[in-house]
């Protein structure tokens, strides 16, 4: 079976898919692209799944063999990290071994080019192209090979720690619980926050390779124990981070989850109203309608791409004016920093808002309804046929007019089919490229009226 990189990497289940052999493929293909472009240091990460540290250590010895220079890292890092690594410390590529939020069972091999974010489409295919082709080079490249295992743990935090008015943080008394998901950014916020006045209580804060029997992905679902602390503490809020750092999940002082459009939209409007950033913002088209009011208030331009960060990450690439890029799945990506998802610098930033209005999750949720207008979201995976599929590209060839009883007022399809209403409310509705599977997203201005849309397209969808 041909080794593919999905939208972020390859990834595969360790020992089937994800083994030492494959992965010295991988790791040989991606030597001799740099090789080709006259690269030779590279970085070498690893999160806290099951053996990542030897996988690691494989891929940076076959980059040493091949004589380039490298630096492993001593201790599982996020992948942030790695990225901020590879633009300030002088890296021509990072490597981080991680699945991200998927289940335990798999491992992956992201790859991080020199400006400091995922490797693009283009970079991927000349790796894919050269899988398996590539020979253990019978004298190196370069002169010497070098493997160093320097530490950037505490120089990244404090370079996002530098992102935000700290003074704040050193304000008023207030405890936030953390949830790394048991993965490699385990007191990451807590040493963010020494010496404040802010504390930080941890769970799941130790390795636990099987991820407590769950995907490591900051989803409502997977946050019981975070909202139940945050109750039992009497806590400020609760924030989540993915297996691998890069995504975040807010869950405010009542236990409540926040969904991830609402992060969205406060992340943007506190980059543009309080940081006083100026330029153009990304989205993809499943993201909340909330951002097209808040750039509109602000004359800033927006930008729609299909799902998933590799789309925003080329429209980064593409323009130097982009001041924020993100998505319904939680990853936030902030392009004066690095153009990747930060998960911890996006925890920082909505501390920063909290702190800054010196009100509640929940009450500066409500000042933004009562401003931009009141959103509720819901998506459903709904497990169909092949037939179920076909039935879908019908749909996008002949759009309906009206839909759950509302005209439709515009029809998007740069990824499945997306309605938009008179009032804002959209359902996009888009197949899954990887499991059988319907993604439906519906966003309006009350729940009732989002259950009703929502409950039409399940319906359309199940005959």
């Amino acid at each position: 079976m041909p080794i593919k990189f999905g939208t972020d990497g390859w990834r595969g289940v360790i020992a089937r898919d994800f083994t030492f052999e494959n992965l010295k493929k991988v790791a040989l293909a991606h030597c001799e692209v740099l090789r080709r472009k006259g690269f030779n240091k590279v970085f070498v990460g690893y999160d806290n799944r099951f053996m990542s540290e030897n996988f690691a250590r494989e891929v940076a010895t076959v980059f040493y063999a091949e004589g380039f220079k490298v630096n492993l890292s001593p201790k599982a890092v996020t992948t942030p990290l790695v990225s901020w690594a590879v633009k300030y410390k002088g890296f021509d590529n990072g490597v981080m071994i991680t699945a991200s939020h998927n289940p335990a069972i798999y491992n992956g091999y992201k790859i991080k080019e020199n400006f400091g974010g995922a490797a693009t489409p283009e970079f991927i295919q000349e790796v894919e192209s050269l899988i398996g082709k590539v020979d253990p080079s019978k004298e190196p490249l370069y002169d010497e090979g070098s493997l160093s295992e320097e530490d950037f743990t505490e120089e990244y935090i404090s370079a996002v720690r530098g992102q935000v008015n700290i003074d704040l943080f050193k304000e008023r008394e207030i405890t936030v619980v953390h949830d790394p998901m048991y993965g490699s950014s385990i007191g990451y916020l807590a040493k963010a926050l020494q010496n404040t006045k802010v504390s930080v209580a941890q769970i799941h804060a130790y390795r636990d390779a099987l991820f407590g029997g769950r995907a490591p992905e900051p989803v409502e679902k997977n946050a019981q124990a975070l909202k139940e602390k945050v109750k039992a503490l009497g806590a400020f809020c609760g924030i989540m981070n993915d297996g691998d750092g890069d995504r975040v999940a807010l869950v405010d002082e009542k236990g409540e989850f926040v969904n991830s459009q609402l992060v969205y939209a406060l992340l943007m409007l506190h980059l543009l109203e309080n940081k006083n950033k100026r330029g153009a913002v990304v989205k993809t088209v499943s993201t909340t309608y909330l951002a097209d009011r808040i750039a509109k208030e602000f004359s800033v331009p927006l930008i729609e791409t299909p799902v998933g960060f590799k789309h925003i990450n080329r429209v980064i690439l593409e323009r130097e004016d982009v001041i924020f890029g993100g998505e319904e799945s939680g990853g936030y990506g902030f392009p004066h920093f690095t153009p990747e998802r930060d998960g911890l610098l996006s925890a920082l930033y909505l501390l920063e808002m909290f702190l800054l209005k010196d009100k509640t999750p929940s009450e500066v949720i409500k000042e933004l309804f009562n401003r931009f207008g009141e959103a509720y979201y819901r998506r459903i995976d709904l497990p169909v046929e092949p037939k179920e599929k076909e039935k879908l590209k019908e749909l996008i060839k002949n759009p309906p007019t009206t839909f759950a009883g509302r005209k439709v007022h515009k029809v998007n399809t740069i990824d499945g089919l997306k309605l938009i209403f008179e009032n804002d409310a959209w359902l996009l509705i888009r197949p899954s490229g990887t499991e059988p599977l319907l993604r439906i997203y519906c966003e309006a201005p009350s729940v009732e009226e989002r259950e009703e849309i929502l409950s039409q397209a399940v319906e359309l969808f199940s005959e």
